[in-house]
């Protein structure tokens, strides 16, 4: 079914009023049956994330990171088996995931000697287990399984997308036996192309234009991307 520019906007236009959940996708679908699943969350997942690029500098300034963190102390002091961050990052209109990092990281700056390192902070959203905090573990947690948009679960199902396409793409074109290259192979082959160059200049290469990687064979070459959902093969002859 086609989806029609007046359709696009009437989707976006009942997203502004919907929280980031699951459970509001489960609405979406009840309010557009015609539409299917997957165009659904591929619009909610573009404007949600351009109203998160909008908003983002405004969560993250002193005053609303000690404000989410004392609304988070006072919310589990009272509860703490209540979904306070959940609740609190659907309340400031924000993800539920990037809320998690805000407080994980807050929480790690008061208790920890040295300020944490980014990968610290990852590793912990991908574990939970490995916060020193029971609760705000069981906090995060419910944060990163309830977050359709950003998160490590989020992350896990995108590369897993990207690369079932990849596989799909790869076994057609060895089907139509052309010769290609995969991400990781392109990748190696353009640092090749770029130390070679570095080296004969002397001075450094330009980086403006990309380095073509030379081929002797007639087929196409096409280029996999697993990032891209649609697995696009660009062909060259």
């Amino acid at each position: 079914m086609i989806l029609t520019k007046a359709q696009y906007d009437e989707i976006a236009q009942c997203l502004v009023s919907v929280p980031p959940t699951r459970q509001s996708l489960r609405k979406l679908k009840q309010r557009f049956p015609s539409q299917s699943q997957a165009t659904l969350l591929s619009i909610f997942s573009q404007e949600y994330q351009k109203h998160i690029k909008r908003t983002h500098a405004k969560h993250h300034t002193l005053e609303a990171i000690e404000s989410y963190y004392q609304r988070y102390l006072n919310g589990v002091l009272k509860n703490g088996a209540a979904p306070v961050l959940l609740e609190l990052a659907n309340e400031v209109d924000y993800a539920p995931s990037l809320m998690a990092r805000i407080i994980l990281e807050r929480f790690l700056q008061e208790h920890e000697e040295t300020p944490p390192s980014k990968s610290v902070i990852n590793s912990m959203l991908r574990d939970p287990s490995q916060i020193p905090d029971g609760v705000l573990a069981n906090q995060v947690y419910q944060c990163t399984v309830n977050d359709c948009c950003y998160g490590p679960l989020v992350d896990c199902i995108k590369h897993a997308i990207g690369h079932e396409h990849e596989v799909l793409l790869r076994d057609l074109l060895l089907e139509k036996n052309l010769s290609f290259l995969d991400l990781g192979q392109a990748w190696s082959s353009i640092g090749t192309a770029l130390s070679r160059s570095w080296t004969a200049t002397g001075r450094g290469a330009s980086c403006s234009k990309p380095v073509s990687r030379p081929t002797s064979s007639p087929c196409a070459t096409a280029l996999l991307d697993p990032g891209d959902p649609r697995g696009a093969a660009e062909r060259r002859r």
